[in-house]
């Protein structure tokens, strides 16, 4: 479980940088738009959809990332009042329901990517199933997390919940 516990940070703290790229450089492109739209006159026609396609991969690799690292809010007012195992046994049922929806992610935004895969962004000239390549990853990524955080608990190892400190790596 360590090990897979250690590749998998890399992977979020990997994904998490790419975000973080993606964030900057997607302000970039849109304060050089703005730029050459307000000021030379001259629109860049591509910014918009590339700026786009950025978001999608930062907002997916981030909120995967808050998903392993347990970052996202909760409604956990029944967590406060029944026993630490019933704790468990719905954290547990939680983080499956969230691997379903990674799960999802990945399958209906395949499905998408593919029925785009013949169509041109013209704008950029490339594949529209470009715009379907961040709810591919993320999916995936959310689906590992999640399975994690369930291995995680299934091993006695603790995982991290939002508002609590920082989970170990193993």
């Amino acid at each position: 479980m360590k090990s897979i516990a250690q590749a998998l940070g890399l992977i979020a703290r990997l994904a998490l940088w790419l975000a973080g790229a993606g964030l900057v450089l997607m302000t970039a492109i849109i304060s050089a738009q703005v730029f050459f739209r307000y000021v030379l006159n001259d629109s860049l026609i591509w910014s918009e959809p590339l700026a786009v396609i950025l978001m999608g991969w930062f907002i997916f690799f981030g909120a995967a990332v808050g998903i392993r690292e347990g970052y996202h809010l909760s409604f956990d007012v029944l967590l406060y009042v029944i026993p630490v195992k019933a704790k468990l046994v719905l954290y547990t049922v939680s983080d499956s329901l969230v691997a379903l929806f990674g799960a999802g992610m990945f399958w209906y935004g395949l499905q998408l990517a593919l029925s785009a895969w013949n169509v041109k962004l013209p704008s950029i000239g490339i594949s529209g199933a470009y715009d379907f390549a961040p709810l591919i990853g993320g999916g995936i990524l959310v689906f590992l997390f999640s399975l994690e955080r369930i291995a995680r608990r299934a091993a006695g190892l603790p995982t991290a919940r939002f508002g609590e400190t920082d989970m170990q790596e193993a």
